[in-house]
């Protein structure tokens, strides 16, 4: 025992010494080892003082409250779950039937107040304000920012707080958007009155969200006037209160008497300790078995599990050739241990010494910069993240597992390398000989039986339920296996040697007679490819699926303005003409509505004295049985539901109907893409034309004039007959090829006039002769604005792919990893093939061979690796995409056999192999190490003079 534990103080402090001479070597292992950890530290450190306890979570949104209330958007008796995320309507949302708007909303919540309690009322609404910039969508806020319930729900960051009507605080993101400063007055669109700014604030949950926070009455009221006698549209303000009602706080069944009066709660001492689930009646109904995008979570745990995989298993290889280099570089003294009594046990415990020593000090850095870097980045890191972390935690046990992590990974990359030198014969690790081994014929078998396992385990997971841990594993134990394989795969490449020039020929003679350096080398270049190979088969399958689904509002390069505002048609003519100075039109079709009353009445009438609305009439018998059921699709049995949706009245477009009817001439064809001669000669002739067959009948279409909204809106409850002025026009039917892109018919101007319909502009559509600049943008908005008026311009650019900045990094650093790991392959190819080269300076070759050698060996060790991680990255990116397919294809069959209206058709999830990424990687990666691997290569070395005795 006492031997046992001598030679090991021994070995560390070889392995010490060795280190602190080969200083560039080990700076270079340390840099491999301490990388990983102080990213795992880091991230491990951020999550955790970015994760709020509950506690902290209820201060964050509570305040000093007890409890949150607020009225439910449907106004029935409700089940709600613990937290009030969830709720529904008592008896479920099939047999619910929506109540009359209630006028007094806020009233009632007033009222579910419990007695004695002392409430804060919280008001909120999304308007416009003028700002330095122009005009900006803001959340406006009606709350006294004075009350001690606010406490820990905003933090005043400088100046005061308002004092009187006409003072607001702002956030500071508001400050950062607008151009504003503290002192400054900001005026909301449709008001003459001015606010003063008097302070700034934050949201410690919302760092990013622009508010604007006044006084209780000061603000909302006023505007909502404003914008009302302006002919604008009005505000629609959500009214909440902040309760404080001590004791025992806002107890389960003080919160369930709230919900029977349609009163959504958020309870701190239901969250802090919430019910049993068999007390949660809304549990009982709904069940817990509701989709809540577990698809999107486990997509992205298993592309971090199988990038952080890979990435452990890439440093592992590419330590393990540095080892290699330094086991190498000391064979004279592993040599002398075995001279003077060691044996294969004390070679070995000095290599794993080295990755030992290493391992701890990558361990001791790698996390001391990690909480340098999360403490340094932290105002960043809550910036991107867009809250306040809770407080700096620090879990002690986590960080020494981390840590463990770096000292495990340094003596795994040293376990090939110790057992390689320790199996060198005494005398030829003195005179510096090779020795020659056989190839181990195991260890190929079971890399195989390991590659087939992984790729069967892999390939189960995505048809199970443990979904994407399954995959990670069989995936790593398939990589593994392929790693085990890597010297007997060296070696196949060596048969192609024949047919190469000299230079590649020696370079491949020299990676496939030195296996021992060269298959560690080959294993971590496939590792980083595999991982690149991975994501991007993941991405580029789901770019594919996302252009498949990609529904284009227009033809590509076409596009519209529309006002969005009632009374704004008065502004559509000056809207046109800037948009045609300011865009590179080509072709720009007007669209005007039809009108039912006043002319500011909004698009689809408004429930004011004037106003009505023009509806497109569907022929009775050609009207979907599920729309027209008394209580809709619940009336039917799920096989009938089934069998109705696949008919022709219930089919669902991929466009929605935002239009149903315009009047337009051919311009409009134009700017739509519609070629079909015949639909337009119809529109051409004054002829109606119709892109949804089940308005048509017997060549004719039907507008009914409303004048009655009350009466409309009673009898589409009741599935009634819509009172009003019928009015028919001749249609021509477009083929069903012809996509309308929501419109649904268009009338010609001399078909409406003959009518006597009135008419009212509300927009353009145009086609564009090239794509506008950003300046012409901003000028376009700047006019607009100017105008006072609300226009939303869109042109339709087609799908456009997000850039991923995963992907592109995990390329990089699949580049860097590959050029590394062939760099210190050729390193080591320098130092063992010494003789060769001397070699060929004696037998008259030419200076440059020794670079181009270099080079070649680099770029063959590359190569190689890169072959080999394209085949193995295949498996972990299909196997993710057949996991998502997986849950998407429960989730249909789920909505199917529950009659889901928004089912449609059954998921389409391909599986893309990347041959672009895999080329460029094939291509680019090689090339590039060769290149560098000879530019840093001399060209020309000095002769050694014959060893002595």
């Amino acid at each position: 025992m006492k031997a046992w534990y001598h030679s090991w103080i021994a070995a560390l402090r070889i392995a010490r010494r060795d280190a602190w001479r080969a200083k560039g070597r080990s700076v270079l292992v340390l840099a491999m080892l301490a990388l990983p950890i102080i990213g795992v530290s880091a991230t491990d450190l951020t999550l955790r003082s970015a994760q709020l306890s509950p506690a902290q979570t209820m201060d964050r949104k509570l305040g000093a409250a007890d409890a949150e209330l607020r009225a439910a958007s449907f106004g029935v008796p409700l089940y709600q779950q613990p937290d009030g995320e969830s709720y529904a309507p008592v008896g479920g949302f099939k047999n619910f039937t929506p109540p009359k708007e209630d006028e007094n909303r806020t009233d009632n919540l007033k009222a579910v107040l419990p007695a004695g309690a002392q409430g804060l009322k919280n008001t909120t609404a999304y308007g416009r304000v003028r700002t330095a910039n122009g005009l900006m969508s803001t959340e406006l806020r009606e709350v006294d920012a004075a009350s001690p319930l606010l406490k820990g729900m905003l933090t005043l960051n400088s100046g005061r707080l308002p004092r009187q009507n006409g003072e607001i605080l702002a956030t500071d993101a508001f400050l950062a958007e607008s151009g504003y400063a503290v002192g400054a007055s900001v005026t909301p669109r449709g008001m003459k009155n001015s606010y003063t700014i008097v302070g700034s604030y934050e949201l410690p949950n919302s760092l990013g969200a622009p508010q604007l926070l006044a006084p209780p009455g000061s603000l909302l009221e006023p505007l909502d006037r404003a914008l009302t006698e302006a002919g604008l549209n009005p505000l629609h303000p959500s009214d909440s209160y902040l309760v404080k009602v001590g004791g025992e706080g806002f107890t389960w069944n003080m919160v369930k008497e709230a919900n029977a009066k349609g009163v959504v709660v958020v309870s701190r001492a239901v969250v802090l300790n919430p019910p049993a689930d068999s007390a949660v009646p809304y549990f009982q109904q709904e069940g817990h078995d509701t989709y809540t995008g577990r698809t999107g979570r486990t997509t992205e745990m298993a592309i971090a599990a199988t990038i952080v995989g890979l990435a452990m298993l890439e440093i592992c290889l590419l330590a393990g050739p540095a080892f290699a280099v330094g086991a190498r570089r000391s064979r004279r003294q592993l040599g002398l241990v075995g001279a003077n009594g060691g044996d294969r046990r004390h070679i070995r415990s000095i290599v794993l010494s080295g990755g030992l020593v290493l391992g701890v000090i990558a361990a001791v850095i790698g996390t001391g910069l990690g909480v340098i870097l999360t403490l340094s980045l932290r105002p960043l890191l809550e910036e991107k993240l867009g809250a306040r972390f809770a407080g700096f935690n620090i879990v002690p046990l986590e960080l020494v597992g981390i840590a463990l992590l770096a000292v495990l990974t340094g003596l795994l990359a040293a376990i090939v390398p110790a057992i390689t030198a320790s199996r060198q014969s005494v005398l030829a690790s003195l005179t510096g000989r090779r020795g020659v081994r056989r190839s181990n014929r195991i260890l190929p078998v079971l890399g195989l039986l390991a590659l087939a396992a992984g790729a069967a385990i892999a390939l189960y997971g995505t048809v199970s339920g443990m979904g994407f841990i399954v995959v990670a594993g069989g995936s790593a134990i398939a990589e593994l296996g392929l790693v085990a394989m890597t010297p007997m795969l060296v070696g196949l490449f060596g048969r192609i040697g024949r047919w190469l020039p000299l230079s590649p020929r020696l370079a491949l003679r020299d990676a496939v007679r030195n296996r021992g350096r060269t298959a560690p080398a080959v294993a971590a270049v496939l590792a980083a490819v595999a991982g690149t190979i991975a994501v991007a088969t993941y991405h580029e399958s789901k770019e594919v699926q996302s252009v498949h689904e990609y529904v284009a509002k227009l033809p590509s390069g076409s596009g519209t303005v529309v006002t969005n505002e009632a009374g704004s048609y008065r502004d559509v003519p000056a809207v046109r003409e800037a948009l045609s100075q300011q865009y590179p039109i080509a072709v720009r079709a007007d669209v005007d509505r039809l009108v039912v009353g006043k002319p500011s009445c909004e698009r689809y009438g408004q429930n004011v004295k004037g106003c009505g609305e023009a509806e497109l009439i569907v022929p009775k018998e050609q009207r979907c049985p599920l729309d027209e059921a008394e209580h809709g699709p619940a009336s039917f049995g799920l096989e009938e539901q089934k069998k109705l949706r696949s008919d022709w009245r219930c089919a669902r477009g991929d466009h929605y109907a935002r239009y149903q009817t315009v009047v337009a001439d051919q311009k409009l064809l134009t700017a739509l893409a519609v070629t079909d001669p015949g639909t337009v000669a119809a529109l051409t002739s004054g002829k109606a034309v119709s892109f949804d067959k089940r308005n048509v009948k017997d060549g004719k279409v039907t507008i009914r004039l409303i004048t009655d909204l009350e009466k409309a809106s009673a009898a589409r409850s009741t599935h009634k007959e819509l009172p009003g002025e019928d009015k028919v026009f001749p249609v021509h039917q477009a083929p069903e090829s012809v996509e309308g892109y929501g419109i649904q018919l268009i009338l010609p101007p001399t078909a409406v006039k003959a009518a006597g319909i009135t008419t009212a502009p509300f927009g353009s559509y145009f086609t564009l002769d090239g794509t506008p600049t950003s300046v012409q943008k901003q000028k376009l908005e700047g006019e607009i604005d100017r105008m006072g008026t609300d226009a939303e311009v869109f042109v339709e650019a087609g799908y456009q792919a997000p850039s991923s900045i995963v992907l592109m990094a995990l390329t990089l650093f699949a580049g860097l990893v590959t050029i590394g790991a062939a760099g210190i392959a050729t390193g080591l190819a320098q130092a063992d093939s010494e003789a060769d080269l001397k070699t060929l300076a004696a037998v008259g070759a030419p200076p440059r061979v020794r670079r181009t050698l270099s080079g070649f060996q680099c770029g063959v060790v590359a190569l190689m690796g890169v072959v080999l991680g394209c085949a193995a990255g295949i498996l972990p990116g299909a196997g993710l995409r057949l996991v998502e397919r997986r849950d998407l294809t429960r989730l249909y069959e789920y909505g199917v056999a529950n009659g889901h209206e928004a089912v449609s058709s059954p998921p389409w999830v391909p599986v893309v192999v990347p041959w672009q990424t895999i080329l460029e990687l094939m291509v680019v990666v090689p090339l590039g190490a060769a290149l560098l691997a000879a530019l840093v290569t001399r060209s020309s070395g000095a002769l050694a003079r014959r060893a002595t005795g």
